[in-house]
C-alpha cells in the first residue's frame, strides 16, 4: 500500500489543478469561437437573403433554413432580424472608432504635414472598413431607412456622430493655426460627411482600386487644400 503526505496532497493538487483550469479554458476558448463563426454565418446568410429577396420580404424561416440551423438556434443569437441590422451597425462603428485612436484622435496633428499624414491614413482605413463587405453600406445607404423609423433615427444620430467627430478635427487645426481661422467648422464637416458617403456610393458601383484611390485622393486634396491656411504657416 502506498502512502502519501498531506504535503504529497499539496504538490498533486497543485500539479493538477492548473491542468484542469487550462482545459476548461481552451473548452471555453473553443466554444466562443464556435459562437462567434456562427454569429457570423448567420449574419452573412442574412445579408444574401436581404440582397436577393429584399429586407422585408425575407423571414427567419429563409435565413435559418438557407443555413440549415432551426429557429432555436437563430435565436439564440438574434431576437428578430432587425437585431441583426444593429449587430452589424454596432460592429462596424466599433471598428471606425478603433481606426481614429491613437495617432489618428482629433488632437493628435500639430501640423498641416501631420494632419495630411493623419487624413490619408484614414482615408484609407475608412475605404477599407466602409467596402469590406458591400453589402453592409448598400443595406444602411439604400435601404434602411425603409425598415423602419427607430432604424432612420439611428442612422441619421451617425451621421450627426460623423459631422461633430469630424468638426472635432477641423476645430484642432483652426486652434493650432493650420487651418484657415475663418473656417466654417460645423458646415464644413458636415460637406465632409457627405462627401465621404458619396465616395461609398462610388465605391459600390465600381470598386476597382485605381478609381477608389482617386476619389480618395481627389476628396483629401480639397478638404486640405479647402481648409488649410496660407501655405507658409505651420506647413512644415
Amino acid at each position: 500500500m502506498t502512502h502519501h503526505s498531506v504535503c504529497d496532497d499539496c504538490i498533486i493538487g497543485g500539479v493538477t489543478e492548473p491542468s484542469t483550469r487550462a482545459s476548461r479554458t481552451t473548452g471555453g476558448a473553443r466554444a466562443d469561437r464556435r459562437k462567434a463563426e456562427m454569429r457570423r454565418d448567420i449574419i452573412d446568410t442574412a445579408f444574401t437573403c436581404f440582397a436577393e429577396r429584399g429586407y422585408h420580404a425575407t423571414g427567419i424561416a429563409d435565413i435559418a433554413g438557407r443555413l440549415g440551423i432551426g429557429h432555436g438556434t437563430f435565436y439564440r443569437y438574434f431576437s428578430n432580424k432587425r437585431d441583426i441590422i444593429d449587430h452589424v451597425i454596432d460592429e462596424l462603428a466599433e471598428r471606425i472608432i478603433t481606426a481614429l485612436g491613437t495617432d489618428n484622435a482629433p488632437d493628435a496633428a500639430t501640423t498641416l504635414a501631420q494632419y495630411r499624414a493623419q487624413t490619408d491614413r484614414i482615408g484609407a482605413a475608412l475605404t477599407s472598413i466602409l467596402l469590406d463587405d458591400p453589402r453592409v453600406p448598400q443595406l444602411l445607404l439604400f435601404h434602411a431607412t425603409g425598415i423602419d423609423d427607430e432604424l432612420t433615427a439611428r442612422l441619421y444620430g451617425l451621421l450627426d456622430t460623423a459631422d461633430s467627430l469630424t468638426a472635432a478635427y477641423l476645430e484642432h487645426g483652426v486652434e493650432l493655426g493650420y487651418l484657415r481661422a475663418d473656417l466654417d467648422t460645423r458646415n464644413t464637416a458636415r460637406a465632409v460627411t457627405g462627401m465621404l458617403v458619396i465616395g461609398v456610393v462610388h465605391g459600390l458601383r465600381n470598386s476597382e482600386t485605381a478609381r477608389v484611390e482617386a476619389l480618395n485622393e481627389a476628396i483629401r486634396r480639397l478638404l486640405i487644400d479647402g481648409v488649410r491656411a496660407e501655405p507658409d504657416i505651420r506647413d512644415r
